[in-house]
This record gives structure tokens, sequence and C-alpha cells, in this order.
């Protein structure tokens, strides 16, 4: 109920303030364990990867974030739930995979920074997201953020079709990283072409 009424009020928010649009929802699975994998590029992110979806969606957030008047309400209203400083601990991890375990929805960044070197426009993942989601049994759908957080311009959600992980799980833990090469190249795709669809 509160989960809700948060998205609804921050749609309508970011839908004047950014003119936030979302692409692709029908790709994301109706039931069942999914990891939406982004680009990130602001604090907002978590917001703007959610506020479209019909499912709560969950995330890991640095302690630090829930400090913040306002701005940590609303994260945690959208379902965010804080990780310790240091980088991901294994609790978080594990609270992450139960979560998905249970059938629940998790968006994560696999870039894991805003900052560094990025090739068009995306940095180099982290094979986090890739391990939880096949630990779990989880679909795995890319996502492109596309836009500034500059008030009025526009703000864009891509969601892509679901990656298929088949092929990347045939040898073993080597292919993560092939089959991370290959979700951070589909959110390239998505930010060069704005369509949910290849």
């Amino acid at each position: 109920m509160l989960y809700g009424f948060a998205r609804s009020l921050l749609r309508a928010f970011f839908k004047v303030a950014f003119r936030f649009e979302a692409r692709g929802v029908s790709n994301i699975p109706k039931d069942g364990a999914v990891v939406l994998a982004s680009n990130h590029k602001s604090l907002f992110d978590p917001i703007t990867l959610g506020i479209a979806v019909p499912r709560m969606v969950h995330y890991m957030a640095k302690e630090e974030l829930f400090r913040i008047p306002v701005f940590g309400a609303a994260i945690r209203a959208v379902g965010a739930f804080p990780v310790k400083r240091g980088g991901v601990s294994k609790e978080a991890i594990r609270t992450a995979i139960n979560l998905l375990r249970e059938g629940k929805v998790m968006g994560i960044f696999p870039e894991g920074t805003r900052k560094g070197e990025r090739v068009e426009g995306v940095a180099m993942g982290k094979r986090g997201a890739i391990s939880m989601a096949v630990r779990a049994g989880a679909a795995v759908v890319p996502v492109a953020l596309v836009g500034e957080y500059r008030w009025f311009r526009k703000m864009v959600a891509i969601y892509g079709e679901p990656l298929d992980l088949s092929p990347y799980l045939v040898k073993g833990e080597e292919d993560l990283d092939a089959a991370t090469d290959e979700l951070m190249a589909r959110i390239r795709e998505l930010l060069r072409t704005g369509k949910p669809t290849n």
C-alpha cells in the first residue's frame, strides 16, 4: 500500500520535473525472480528505475543515503535497503539473493559506481548482478536510463528483453564474465537506439 502510493507520487513528480517516460515495461516478467540491471548516472537512478515497474523493486543502497532528508525516506519507501560502507557485504548479497529466491525483483547497477572510464556512456560491469541472478534462478532484464536529471529535460527508462543466460552457463564460473559483457553490451545498445527490443 505505502509502496504503491510512494511510487505513484514519485512517478507523477518525475513526469512533471523530468518529463519521465518508460519504454518496454512489458519486457519485465509479470512474476518470478527478476534482476533489473541498469546503467548508473545519479542518486536518483533507483527511483527512475522502479517508478514505472508494476512490481515492487528492491535495491541495495549505501547506508549514508538513508540519512539524507526526504531522499532517504523516498528510497526506503520504494524498496531500498542499506549497505554498510566499504562495499557490498556478504550480508547484503545474501539479502538480495533471498529476495530473488522469494520471487521478487531486484534493481542492480552492475557498474557499481557513477564515475570512472566509460565506453558509449557505460562503465565496465561487475559480475555480481549476473552471479546473483544465476544463484537465484532469476531473469535478467537490461535497462538504460537516458537523460541528465535537469528540470523539464526528458528522462527515459528503457527496459530491454530478458537476457538469455543459457550460452554462458555451460562451462562454469568463467562464463559469468562473458555474460556480464553481454549484459553491458545490451545496455549500451538500449542507450544507443532508445528502443526496448533488438
